[in-house]
């Protein structure tokens, strides 16, 4: 099975972009072919990123959202399809829905064995709990939904725990994970440099390289990270 992956939270700041870049070097490490799209007209991370792998999409055009499913049509020579991760932009869940509905996308999906997974990326906050049910009362009962605590946007998730919305995510079989926290020198030295995690971990020149045990920390969170994402259905 392959997946397509909308990674989401709908607000600014609440990780979208690294979450996007984790589940790449997921796929990379683990030898899964993908195809990574960027909705962000602004930073662009993704694709600065892992320009290799990831190409721009306009999230309010039909014909450029296409492009993102017609990836599942391309059969890879070993019989896979590959899955597409897609980092969507702070306040595009209104032209994404208009598109999955119109196009009757997740039963459509479905009958060719993608699964379809909405990541919630959620901050503390309670921006991120009304947004999270926005999402549920737009898609209702079809895709996975895989609610992420990001901690690197802060630690008690005591609202978002306690929340009707996540509640009535967890009625439709949402999966809440945690995303933990890299130390904050680190990931600014690994931003500077536009590189991949594998990049960073390997690259030993230059202001920006990592240290010893910095490289160390984030192996032992990449670790942590992908013992987390064997459990979701990617």
């Amino acid at each position: 099975m392959s997946s397509l992956n909308f990674i989401g939270g709908e607000k600014g700041g609440v990780g979208k972009s690294v979450a996007a870049r984790l589940l790449a070097q997921y796929f990379l490490d683990k030898g899964l072919p993908f195809t990574g799209y960027d909705t962000d007209r602004s930073h662009a991370s993704f694709t600065r990123f892992y320009a290799d792998y990831a190409a721009p999409v306009v999230v309010d055009s039909y014909e450029g959202l296409d492009r993102v499913v017609a990836t599942f049509e391309e059969t890879l020579p070993d019989g896979q399809q590959a899955s597409v991760i897609v980092d969507l932009a702070a306040q595009t869940a209104a032209p994404l829905a208009r598109w999955v509905q119109d196009s009757d996308l997740i039963p459509l999906l479905g009958e060719m064995g993608v699964a379809v997974n909405f990541w919630h990326l959620a901050d503390p906050g309670k921006d991120s709990v009304d947004l999270l049910q926005r999402l549920i009362d737009t898609y209702g009962a079809g895709p996975n939904y895989l609610v992420v605590r990001n901690e690197g946007r802060g630690s008690d998730f005591s609202q978002l725990d306690d929340s009707e919305a996540l509640k009535s995510a967890l009625a439709l079989g949402a999966r809440v994970v945690t995303l933990g926290q890299l130390h904050g020198a680190s990931m600014r030295k690994i931003d500077r440099q536009n590189a991949s995690f594998w990049a960073a971990i390997n690259n030993r020149n230059g202001a920006d390289s990592l240290g010893l045990l910095e490289r160390q920390r984030v192996k032992t969170w990449l670790r942590n990270t992908y013992e987390m994402l064997d459990t979701l259905p990617l």
